[in-house]
């Protein structure tokens, strides 16, 4: 059950995961938006990078199916229900109703062949829920390609036959200072007992996600720093 619970609050923190999630902000964004977008995605859907697919609850589709790099870690895994080699999706063109790929384009060394591929298996008016981050730390090293910034990404989709019909920055206001804190306390905690970096969490790290939250409320926003891009396009040809 303890187990469980660090599970969710990890990808959708509520009030409790100030005191037990080093990234509260970043997540609480991206659960919010993926909430919010997920009504606009139906019929088949794809699940590019899939990972633990954290996310498929949230969506009421007529096939969930998760594709993920074919490699040890996600073979082991076993989550996925496809793999790739890293250029061709292993499906027909126009096969799926709407694609969602979270957390996943800062890691494709080549991404107008990766959007492209994203393009061809979907069908026309197919639509495409992406995030991806701007503010963030080299992760999954040493698979972290790129960040974007939002000229960059527009760029990026428009020139693989997808129109924007919503974009969002998201954290951007002043709690993405204290999700930065939390990053690097998290980072250069990792060579310490675990005992020691649950008490860091609940402490320190909480107490700054207190701050960052009160800061939220009171100073204002800035819309050129944030944590992640979100989108949502249509394939238009």
């Amino acid at each position: 059950m303890l187990k469980a619970f660090y599970r969710r609050q990890d990808f959708f923190p509520s009030w409790l995961g100030v005191f037990t999630n080093p990234f509260y902000f970043a997540r609480v964004g991206l659960c919010s938006v993926v909430t919010a977008f997920a009504p606009k995605l139906n019929g088949r859907l794809l699940d590019v990078g899939c990972g633990s697919k954290p996310y498929q609850k949230l969506f009421a589709v007529d096939a969930y199916i998760g594709l993920d790099i074919d490699s040890e870690p996600s073979r082991q895994r076993g989550i996925a229900d496809q793999y790739y080699d890293g250029k061709t999706f292993p499906f027909t063109n126009a096969s799926f109703d709407s694609v969602l790929c979270s957390q996943v384009l800062e890691h494709v060394f080549n991404p107008n062949e990766f959007l492209g591929e994203i393009a061809r298996v979907l069908k026309p008016g197919g639509k495409l829920l992406l995030t991806v981050p701007f503010v963030w730390d080299e992760h999954d090293q040493p698979w972290d390609y790129a960040r974007y910034t939002s000229f960059g990404l527009h760029a990026l989709l428009e020139k693989q036959s997808f129109r924007i019909l919503v974009y969002k920055k998201l954290g951007a206001d002043p709690s993405i200072i204290a999700q930065m804190a939390n990053a690097y306390l998290y980072k250069v905690s990792q060579g310490l007992p675990k005992l020691v970096k649950l008490l860091l969490t609940v402490t320190v790290m909480a107490f700054i996600n207190l701050l960052g939250l009160l800061a939220g409320k009171v100073l204002p926003d800035n819309p050129d720093f944030f944590l992640d891009h979100a989108v949502l396009a249509e394939k238009i040809s």
